[in-house]
């Protein structure tokens, strides 16, 4: 990484303009930190290298926090920034994989992740390849039906190289009775709850591999 955690707002504060959901950006930072700073096996020299893992970012909206880390992790230029949302920006609201080196997916509509993770999972399954692929979601996007089909399909089919990271901030209407966790696992899938700001917790999380497909679910403040 070329800069530090704490440089990190410094890098979000070039971004300006009406579009930054700050709330739902600042949900993800620690995740996304935690996942190129020691976890995500990436090359900005080379972000098509087939053997990379792959990140999936469902949870589109606001991706602030995104952009600055992939500054940080030199994807991006500190400069590129300053342009936040101009017509002539690679980086839009929401973000585009034609557009900005290490993107794997064009998100912002919201509860097409996890399928299109579970469909990358199973081809790189089909392929040999020992790649992961993590995919990030809100949880409210859970209540989509697509994603409901992805995580029955998934856990049947033991993909034990997909993980979903679910940031927790309390934006779903009726919550999850049992957990998020217990959602996941009805359905085959191992299940761990984190402190979504906890670096540590965080990167152990993720470090773990399994035979079926995994979720961490990151708690985060409520974003009321």
């Amino acid at each position: 990484m070329h800069t530090t955690y704490d440089e990190l707002a410094g890098l979000m504060t070039r971004m300006t303009g009406d579009e930054k959901h700050d709330a739902s950006a600042t949900s993800t930072l620690d995740v996304i930190w935690v996942l190129y700073s020691t976890i995500l096996r990436t090359d900005p020299s080379n972000p098509s290298d087939p053997r990379r893992d792959r990140f999936l970012v469902s949870k589109g909206h606001g991706p602030m926090a995104y952009y600055a880390v992939l500054a940080s992790a030199g994807f991006l230029t500190e400069e590129q920034l300053d342009g936040f949302g101009r017509f002539d920006s690679p980086l839009g609201y929401h973000p585009d994989r034609t557009l900005v080196p290490g993107v794997e997916i064009s998100s912002g509509s919201l509860g097409h992740g996890i399928g299109l993770a579970t469909g990358t999972a199973t081809t790189l399954a089909l392929r040999g390849s020992d790649a992961r692929v993590i995919v990030l979601v809100g949880d409210a996007e859970l209540d989509e039906g697509s994603n409901a089909e992805a995580i029955q399909y998934a856990g049947r089919a033991g993909l034990g190289n997909l993980t979903v990271v679910v940031i927790d901030n309390r934006s779903a209407g009726l919550g999850w009775t049992g957990g998020i966790g217990a959602r996941f696992a009805v359905e085959g899938w191992a299940a761990e709850d984190v402190d979504g700001r906890d670096h540590d917790a965080l990167h152990r999380a993720f470090s773990r591999r399994f035979a079926v497909p995994n979720v961490v679910v990151a708690h985060t403040e409520s974003k009321e």
